[in-house]
């Protein structure tokens, strides 16, 4: 895969305090990745990022909220955020919480 590509992939770290907890407790890392990504896509560009070894992926698919902007209905885009569990002893030094 491209660097390009995995730029791509993985748009940016989900950060909250459920993650938070996640990177503590079980060494989990959210990330926001495109809507079109795979589950293998996802893998290879955290690998290829951050010099990890990923040991599993979870995706979710979330739904834009419903709002309304200036008095006109409107929905928020639709975005998906992937789990990505690493092995026993490494960590992503750029995304520890302080």
């Amino acid at each position: 895969m491209s660097n390009e590509r995995m730029y791509q992939v993985i748009r940016f770290p989900h950060v909250s305090e459920k993650t938070a907890r996640l990177q503590a407790a079980s060494n989990q890392y959210a990330f926001e990745v495109r809507t079109d990504a795979t589950k293998s896509e996802i893998k290879q560009a955290v690998e290829g990022l951050f010099e990890v070894e990923v040991e599993s992926v979870q995706v979710v698919n979330l739904k834009g909220k419903r709002k309304t902007f200036r008095f006109r209905p409107g929905k928020q885009n639709d975005w998906k955020k992937a789990y990505v569990r690493i092995k026993a002893g490494q960590t992503i030094e750029e995304l520890q919480a302080d």
